[in-house]
């Protein structure tokens, strides 16, 4: 049994284990949640009421979650001398496999420079998950938010986000400049261009093979499990050829090694598709009409379609041909604009939940901020957490309590009986507080 500094030990509950590679879910798992800071409490009450309440009329009694209390943030450092994200949170998140969080403020002027990035690098969380769906009612700014319905795989813990900067004017930032400059880029007139400014900042950009791999094949097995129609890498190749460029390489070699009886490639479901006379290759915009609807012209055969797109496309595709598309893979920077501004398309981030996955570590979360101007008056909707608590349920494999609760939210939501973010943009709707919001998905499950 794992001892903790400053947590007693669950009396209650069952520990989820890994046997044989497979998580193994008791009917009454212990789930350590944090509450999160700002508007944090406020959500939590809501999406606990509407997660317990699914629970008990899917399973009358039979299956139950015993929640265990860790501490991250302003919370963490009132129990932990100052200490915003305690050693007992990491070990409680990894002994017990699965957990949920609210959103958390970052210290101002010291600490850690992101909470939540320091999570997902000490637990080696890899890959952060984010479906968007459209729930009917909804206000939006597109005219048919109902065809984008994606899962967005982005890599946690490489690319800039893996925080290697050096302020402008320290020792080790000159020296660095000044070794790029004239050890590594020799003033020849092919890397003269690239010599870097005297007055620069620098940051590192890393792309791993072990990295990208990592997030493709969960990607892939999530595409492949569910008999979606296509996994998409999203990259900026086209200029960043040796990172973004190589994230999509190594992508498609890992497919076609690994998973070669599950993918076919774009090019080659092209190259196989043949006009009428059975000779001249169609366009290619023919080839993949069955994506969007068409008339099927080269059959995938159940497999997953692997393509790839530039990232400033793929915001293009996103809003304009949402429905070719079902699973992105991306790098993290991309996926971080990518997923906000999907989410943008069927509500903004108060609709759009997420997880940051691991091997097995399961860490969902509320994708918005603190909020704290909003903080304690019962008022935000909470929306986003609850999301991510039914992507926690089917986590668990417990499908029948998450259905219940998208079924919830949808009925309310066409009943107009939200909170104030939409009410505000709903002709008729009635406003809500955020936990009357939550009582109303209960009342109306099943």
């Amino acid at each position: 049994m794992t001892k903790f500094e400053k947590l007693s030990y669950p009396t209650k509950g069952t520990k989820i284990e890994v046997k044989d590679g497979k998580p193994q879910i008791p009917n009454d798992p212990i789930i350590p949640f944090i509450e999160g800071d700002g508007i944090g409490p406020d959500i939590w009450r809501a999406a606990k009421m509407v997660m317990d309440g699914a629970i008990a009329k899917a399973y009358g009694g039979k299956k139950r979650i015993e929640w265990f209390e860790i501490y991250a943030g302003e919370k963490a450092a009132a129990k932990y001398d100052g200490r915003y994200m305690p050693q007992d949170t990491f070990d409680a998140i990894t002994h017990f496999i699965v957990a949920i969080k609210g959103p958390l403020t970052t210290p101002v002027g010291g600490g850690f420079r992101s909470l939540n990035v320091t999570l997902r690098q000490e637990l080696d969380l890899f890959a952060c998950v984010r479906p968007v769906r459209y729930f009917k009612g909804v206000p939006s700014p597109v005219r048919q938010p109902e065809k984008l319905d994606v899962i967005i795989f982005r890599e946690n813990t490489e690319d800039v986000y893996a925080g290697i900067e050096f302020r402008q004017g320290t020792e080790v930032c000159d020296k660095l400049i000044k070794h790029l400059n004239e050890d590594v880029m020799p003033g020849n007139k092919e890397t003269a261009k690239k010599r870097i400014r005297l007055d620069s900042g620098i940051g590192i950009k890393p792309i791993s093979i072990t990295g990208s791999n990592n997030l493709q094949r969960k990607a892939i097995r999530w595409a492949i499990a569910r008999d979606l129609p296509s996994l998409t890498l999203v990259h900026k190749g086209n200029i960043m050829k040796y990172t973004e460029g190589a994230f999509k390489d190594w992508g498609y070699e890992m497919f076609v090694r690994e998973f070669r009886d599950n993918v076919i490639t774009e090019d080659e479901l092209w190259d196989q598709a043949k006009a009428d006379d059975g000779v001249t290759p169609i366009t290619k915009e023919g080839a993949f009409a069955h994506l969007r609807g068409g008339k099927p012209a080269g059959d995938r055969n159940g497999r997953v379609v692997i393509k790839d797109r530039i990232a400033d496309s793929m915001f293009q595709q996103v809003l304009l041909r949402p429905d070719e598309y079902s699973v992105i893979s991306t790098p993290n920077l991309n996926g971080d604009y990518l997923s906000d501004a999907c989410a943008a398309q069927v509500g903004g981030l108060g609709m759009a939940p997420g997880a940051n996955m691991g091997e097995f570590v399961g860490l969902f979360e509320a994708t918005h901020g603190t909020a704290p101007k909003y903080a304690g008056k019962d008022m935000v909707n909470p929306g986003s957490l609850i999301l991510s608590g039914v992507m926690m349920l089917e986590y668990l494999g417990w499908d029948e309590a998450a259905k219940l609760v998208t079924d919830g939210i949808q009925k309310t939501i066409l009943q107009k009986r939200v909170t104030y973010d939409l009410h505000r943009q709903m002709e008729g709707a009635v406003k809500l507080k955020c936990s009357e919001y939550a009582a109303a998905i209960v009342e109306n499950m099943g």
